[in-house]
């Protein structure tokens, strides 16, 4: 496969340029005192992780210097940091000169024309996206190229997918853990009464191939929270949320702001509903919007975990045909927008109240500690596949990046043993938390709720490091990470690209090969063992780009 260079520049790569041409331009003056923190954290509408980043980056180039209990002072640019500066704000021109998709309108909102956009007459009896064409902005490549990731296939999954189809999205992957049931078939309009007890994915993606055999589609039968790889998430151009409890969107929000791709979340009750796109450094995200109860709330839910884990699956929201129609058409939309580098309001709820017919948006406030604010860096890409890696593979392999104090960090909790308080018997169970039941968690001696063991970091002294990462939880295509206590490296199980992202059900006809994101490559690492005869190529730190 070749690789080649990508040249998106992360958010705090931008701010670091905007700095650096004050710099060069004359309106930071050397000598003079940087705005606090908290006025930079505002003034660029970012997290005070990405700020502290830009600031270390101008400083590694001595660009600005950091004078202990006082602030940063910027430095005189000369000939031995020139060009780091040109570099660097040179970055930051290029980001303002792409069409910004997630930069929410500031006047009027006046739809873009393309006008080299050439003038095509389809045939409208042949052509089924024939009528898109006359629209101005329509970008038939972009949307017969685009990856949509749509989570949650109940009411309002429905009407995404539904949507999606008919637009001719090229390649939709639907992720569900549910089955159908007859209480479905009252708003899902995808499902039928042959369809009880199936996968609920697994017949959205059926559905929206008949309806439209031009796309591509893919489903995963299981927990978005758990069982769907970070890699996945990567090669997104949006996901859609369509759940319907705050775990699930909690966990989804973290990947989307991980992998710094926007997502779109609904939700609906009755005659309700809402609409929201989050941006990752653009606006609030979804944790920003949770109260202090409800962050509570979730606090004391987790203090029994099994129980925590069961009352997950058990959200039923009573709604109706009509609302999910709305706010899925809404949702399917902004999806397009996105697409389509059109201007979306990031960071904001649009409210539908289908009892009086109103509908209003509000901005939320971004919290600046909020622990969801943390994007990913570099990206290591391994040949190396869940099923066959062991945890001792990849903790060898961090140890060489980051030294012997480096961890492994899962994105989930293990549960080491079961142990009863009554007769203290001990079960090792070494399992995600996620395929422990309730139920499992009581003693079948005595009855009561054992006491549960949990870890998800791996030090290297655990006696299980010849487990398969698929075996203590880790999904294919996922992205695992590790650290030394000063420092982060992320490591994507690639070998999985192949099998876990291929857009393939139901066309066996036609086979469509999803590649991975153009990396650069700076070095390799070569790992051997005498007692395991590993040997593994890491190639160089891979910087995720759009």
């Amino acid at each position: 496969m070749k690789i080649l260079p990508i040249t998106h520049k992360t958010l705090a790569e931008a701010v670091a340029g905007k700095l650096a041409g004050s710099l060069l331009d004359g309106s930071l003056k050397p000598g003079a005192q940087l705005p606090p923190e908290r006025e930079l954290i505002t003034k660029f509408g970012i997290s005070r992780s990405t700020l502290r980043e830009a600031l270390k980056m101008l400083e590694k180039y001595r660009l600005i210097e950091a004078r202990p209990n006082v602030g940063w002072f910027a430095l005189e640019v000369d000939e031995g940091n020139l060009a780091e500066a040109k570099e660097l704000a040179g970055a930051s021109r290029d980001q303002a000169e792409r069409p910004a998709r997630s930069e929410p309108p500031t006047g009027p909102i006046r739809l873009p024309i393309a006008s080299e956009k050439p003038i095509h007459i389809p045939n409208l009896s042949k052509d089924r996206q024939g009528t898109f064409d006359f629209i101005s902005w329509w970008d038939r490549d972009k949307v017969r190229n685009a990856k949509v990731l749509v989570i949650g296939a109940g009411a309002l999954g429905n009407e995404v997918v539904k949507n999606l189809a008919l637009m001719g999205i090229g390649n939709i992957f639907i992720v569900d853990f549910d089955k159908v049931e007859a209480a479905n078939l009252s708003r899902s309009v995808l499902f039928r009464e042959t369809d009880n007890n199936r996968s609920k994915a697994e017949i959205a993606a059926a559905r929206a191939k008949s309806i439209n055999p031009e796309i591509h589609v893919q489903y995963l039968n299981g927990d978005v929270t758990t069982e769907l790889g970070l890699g996945v998430i990567r090669r997104m151009d949006a996901i859609i949320g369509c759940l319907d409890n705050r775990e699930a969107r909690l966990a989804v929000n973290r990947f989307c702001y991980w992998m710094n791709k926007p997502w779109v979340d609904g939700a609906i009750q009755e005659l309700l509903g809402l609409m929201r796109v989050f941006v990752p450094g653009n606006g609030a995200c979804y944790e920003c919007t949770l109260t202090e109860q409800a962050i509570r709330d979730l606090s004391l839910r987790y203090s029994c975990p099994l129980l925590a884990r069961q009352n997950i699956l058990l959200g039923k929201v009573p709604t109706t045909p009509t609302i999910a129609s709305i706010i899925g058409g809404m949702q399917s939309q902004e999806a397009l927008k996105l697409i389509n580098n059109l201007p979306v309001e990031p960071g904001k709820v649009t409210h539908f109240n289908g009892m009086v017919n109103t509908m209003h948006t509000t901005a939320y406030s971004p919290r600046e500690d909020c622990e969801s604010h943390w994007t990913y860096g570099d990206i290591t890409e391994l040949p190396a596949r869940v099923e066959r890696t062991t945890l001792d593979d990849l903790l060898r392999i961090a140890c060489a990046d980051l030294g012997l104090n480096a961890v492994i960090e899962l994105d989930h909790e293990l549960i080491t043993k079961l142990e009863c308080p009554n007769c203290h018997t001990v079960e090792e169970i070494l399992r995600p938390l996620s395929k422990v039941s309730f139920e499992a968690g009581h003693c079948p001696t005595c009855g009561v709720l054992r006491e549960t063991s949990l870890t998800h970091v791996i030090t290297g002294d655990e006696p299980f490091l010849h487990r398969t990462l698929a075996s203590v939880g880790v999904p294919p295509l996922h992205i695992v990470r590790a650290h030394n206590g000063e420092e982060y490296r992320f490591y994507e199980l690639s070998g999985d690209l192949e099998e876990a992202l291929h857009f393939r059900h139901f066309d066996s006809s036609m086979k469509v090969v999803v590649t991975t994101p153009r990396v650069r490559i700076n070095d390799r690492i070569k790992i051997k063992d005498k007692e395991t005869p590993l040997v593994i190529k890491a190639r160089g730190r891979v910087r995720l780009r759009d």
